[in-house]
């Protein structure tokens, strides 16, 4: 979950803009996120139940980040003609997800009153990045969370590949093909496995296990974002354009988004696991888009504090689950008597960002900085000659 919106150099020399409105994006997603868990882990009360219902959409924003930054970065060296270097994108990919996760594994495993959950998959599962395909939610829901790492990396390992192959046989009308399959094949897998449950009516937690996580239902989002790489990376001169009109797709997002909330108004239900999912995905792309802009609304001045909620994103992910299980157990009686949502939520957040700051100037911040300096040695030595496959 690489945030890709501060300035960075690259190996050739080239400089990453800054990009105030997908720092925002990002702190929002990470929040919502936070709202999400917060209900279903603390203790806010049946008055927040609407967080239950749509507080899950903080992951999808997350993915179609994920699709655009990181589809970016791969298209760029290929849209130019120059070499793409695999074994620095999964180098940078793993200094950038392994030392935090692998830190917050060895808690889960080495200290069991971490868990938010009594139950845990064996920890092969996590390191192998496949418990979202492989997970028995209802006994073993402890670290559930990392099923969305577990269909980024999936992302990371297939798209670079994938999009090597495309370039090498570049053809606009094959990727709408290959997109409206993506999109095409979701529906009707969703539809068909909800039909499938939904008729056999089992006592396990099937929308999550068979729908929810898997990595196959999950890609509109990175879909949608990887589209936004493409129009950005190959018609550069159209997405300029956008910039005169970033607040009408802001607005035009938003309203997405709305229709998406009414699609989703019973979240395990078969008309948002369907079509919803792409719909929102579109009104996500949307957003992005305009936060891609320096002129909209939300892209062309830095909100306070939203650069470092983005920066720590990623550590704050791993750790706000677990962190709500400790305060609810430690705590839970107190902010029950106190008895306000809002004073509960701010207490689970707090402790939240106080653990995600020590994960993040503890252990992801010198992973990535180790990584800077093991890129800089690489772009020390010559370069390979751009003729090579």
């Amino acid at each position: 979950m690489d945030s890709g919106t501060s300035i960075e150099r690259t190996r050739r020399g080239a400089v990453r803009d800054h990009l105030p409105g997908l720092d925002l994006l990002r702190a929002i997603a990470v929040l919502w996120t936070m709202l999400f868990h917060s209900f279903l882990v603390g203790g806010l009360g049946e008055d927040w139940d609407w967080a239950q219902r749509y507080g899950w959409m903080g992951v999808d924003l997350f993915f179609v980040l994920s699709g655009f930054l990181i589809g970016a970065q791969v298209l760029k060296p290929l849209a130019s003609g120059e070499r793409l270097s695999f074994g620095d994108f999964y180098l940078r990919r793993a200094f950038r997800i392994l030392p935090a996760f692998w830190a917050v594994l060895a808690l889960y495993l080495l200290w069991p009153a971490f868990r938010e959950a009594p139950g845990m998959e064996p920890w092969w599962k996590f390191a192998g990045f496949f418990v979202n395909l492989s997970i028995d939610y209802g006994n073993r829901a402890a670290f559930s969370h990392a099923w969305s790492l577990c269909v980024e990396e999936h992302f990371y390992l297939v798209f670079p590949l994938l999009a090597w192959l495309l370039a090498k046989r570049a053809s606009a009308m094959g990727f709408v093909a290959l997109a409206a399959a993506i999109v095409v094949g979701g529906i009707a897998l969703r539809s068909g496995t909800w039909l499938h449950f939904d008729t056999l009516g089992s006592d396990r937690n099937w929308f999550v296990e068979n729908i929810y996580y898997p990595t196959w239902n999950r890609l509109d989002g990175l879909l949608a974002g990887v589209i936004l790489a493409m129009w950005k990376t190959y018609r550069p001169d159209s997405w300029a354009r956008v910039g005169a009109r970033a607040n009408a797709v802001l607005i035009a997002g938003l309203a997405t988004m709305a229709l998406s909330f009414w699609l989703f108004r019973e979240r395990t239900g078969l008309l948002g696991n369907s079509i919803g999912w792409p719909v929102l995905s579109l009104g996500l792309a949307l957003l992005v888009l305009a936060g891609a802009q320096t002129g909209s609304w939300i892209g062309r001045r830095a909100v306070p504090g939203a650069a470092w909620l983005a920066a720590v994103s990623y550590s704050l992910y791993l750790v706000h689950k677990p962190v709500y299980g400790l305060v609810q157990t430690h705590l839970g009686d107190a902010l029950d008597r106190i008895g306000s949502g809002y004073f509960a939520f701010a207490t689970y957040g707090l402790a939240s960002l106080i653990a995600a700051a020590l994960l993040y100037y503890a252990v992801e911040r010198p992973g990535l900085r180790l990584r800077g300096w093991w890129l800089s040695r690489a772009a020390s030595k010559p370069l390979a000659s751009p003729s090579m496959p």
